[in-house]
């Protein structure tokens, strides 16, 4: 299997930016939708798309990724829109979410954990968030493997609704349902896939 950290930093070395420069729409409604911003975590955030829409919104924003292409990319972006966030280069398995505080809102959009610590992951994530926060998530569902729109190709990486509901069984579902949508993220993610999209919430 290829090394992680050698792919990624191969797939962000482009000039252009792999999964565009606008957020993700479903995360952009969730965001928007929140009357006070607050501080943001968003882990696997790559080139930084969603982390710099977020600070212009007036959000205090953490962004964390392995990839020092991606996090130059990020920065970047964010020089341009005028805004400034906190970017950390850290592999998300060894990440200490807590030692950061509370958060009013943690972002996992396309953050695809392997099967062994995806659980485990997703629990630091709910343990993480101040009361009445909210974690927002969108990803691949099991159906992605028909389509080419992008996304892991190997079936224990994709997320399911009642695996979602599971992992994040101690925080309120707002939402979470599967569906079928269409991209235009970039041309990492072209044309229709199969996602999962949820907003749990921790209780007050």
């Amino acid at each position: 299997m290829e090394d992680p950290m050698r792919f990624w930093e191969q797939r962000y070395e482009d000039p252009e930016y792999t999964y565009g420069v606008k957020p993700n729409r479903f995360f952009q409604q969730q965001l928007d939708a929140v009357e006070k911003p607050g501080r943001l975590l968003l882990l696997a955030e790559g080139e930084g798309r969603n982390a710099v829409y977020a600070a212009t919104q007036g959000w205090h924003v953490m962004a964390v990724d392995f990839s020092e292409n991606a996090r130059k990319k990020a920065l970047a972006l964010a020089r341009q829109e005028g805004v400034k966030m906190e970017y950390i280069l850290a592999d998300i398995q060894q990440f200490d979410i807590s030692a950061h505080g509370k958060w009013d809102m943690i972002g996992l959009i396309y953050a695809h954990f392997p099967p062994d610590w995806r659980a485990t992951m997703h629990q630091k994530c709910a343990d993480a968030l101040a009361p009445g926060g909210s974690l927002i998530l969108e990803a691949f569902n099991p159906k992605q493997l028909n389509r080419q729109s992008g996304g892991p190709k190997n079936r224990d990486w994709l997320y399911a609704q009642s695996m979602l509901l599971q992992d994040f069984e101690a925080l309120e579902p707002i939402a979470c349902t599967e569906a079928t949508v269409f991209l235009q993220e970039g041309s990492g993610h072209d044309g229709l896939g199969e996602v999962v999209r949820g907003n749990f919430r921790k209780k007050q």
